[in-house]
């Protein structure tokens, strides 16, 4: 049978072969297919879609990424930091920070006296060099004893400092002047330690040592029991001082925090001069051994 020669049968024209999977066939070569006259169609303006040589390529990722990425004059560091040109990264470990602590204002009633009692200190400065200022004495029958210490604090190890400065003691009819140097920080277990020695004009020498450690009974309420000890190279009658051993020094505090800043409390204190100093205490017409009830407030800021 030969299709062609019956009546209105005509042979259809020779089909083009089909692309490739490799290539796209043009828009344009599909049969009845118009893309320039369907309305609202127009591949160009599309965006992320460009036709080159019958292929088309998508390059959404590129611009996405030209909307959203930051155009820099330098590169990224390589953890995707972005560098300050002449400063290096923007750190916040440098400011300068302050802190005041009133650990003792208190009133002190004995059998024989009564009096006001002081200890605190600040310090201000940054991480690695503050200026620390601590003093600590007691006012009774009108008249003041105590110390002043100005010292320079850098760290040597985790939760030590290293301090060295000046010292000044003031009351007893007779100011004396120190050259200090200590160490300051937290032991294990948590003990708060201050341990200090000094050298003064003619030969005079002292240490002393201070420890102190807080139990939390609960939230708000706390225990502190604090010893304090003084030794001296040389005797100072004017002060009341024998060489060797001097003075040791027990207290316990119970504080009730209102606020971590503010927090009253109650306490006993039990003195005991040792040594030479005890004995010109008994000289002086005083007892050696002191004991004392406290009621004070605790401040910081």
């Amino acid at each position: 049978m030969d299709h062609s020669n019956m009546p209105g049968m005509k042979t259809p024209p020779p089909q083009p072969r089909p692309a490739s999977p490799s290539t796209t066939t043009p828009s344009s070569s599909m049969p009845g297919m118009n893309h320039g006259n369907m309305p609202g169609m127009d591949h160009g303006s599309m965006p992320g879609m460009q036709h080159d040589m019958g292929q088309s390529k998508s390059t959404a990722p590129q611009s996405e990424m030209q909307r959203t990425s930051p155009v820099l004059p330098y590169p990224r560091n390589p953890d995707g930091s972005i560098p300050i040109p002449g400063k290096g990264m923007a750190m916040s470990d440098d400011a300068v920070i302050y802190m005041a602590l009133l650990d003792r204002l208190e009133y002190a009633k004995s059998k024989d006296d009564h009096g006001w009692i002081w200890d605190g200190q600040f310090w201000v400065g940054k991480d690695y060099n503050r200026l620390w200022i601590k003093t600590e004495g007691e006012r009774t029958s009108g008249q003041s004893n105590g110390r002043l210490e100005a010292l320079w604090s850098k760290p040597v190890a985790a939760f030590w400092d290293l301090q060295a400065g000046v010292r000044h003691d003031f009351g007893a009819e007779k100011s004396r002047q120190w050259a200090a140097f200590g160490v300051q920080g937290i032991s294990p277990y948590w003990f708060n330690v201050e341990a200090a020695a000094y050298v003064g004009p003619s030969g005079r020498t002292a240490v002393r040592g201070k420890a102190e450690y807080t139990i939390r009974l609960s939230q708000v309420l706390l225990l502190t029991p604090e010893i304090e000890a003084n030794a001296y190279g040389k005797a100072d009658k004017e002060r009341g001082i024998g060489s060797g051993l001097s003075d040791v020094e027990l207290s316990l505090r119970l504080r009730y925090e209102i606020r971590r800043e503010i927090a009253p409390y109650i306490g006993i204190n039990w003195g005991r001069k040792i040594g030479q100093t005890a004995d010109l205490a008994r000289q002086a017409g005083e007892s050696p051994i002191e004991r004392q009830v406290v009621a004070g407030v605790r401040l910081w800021f």
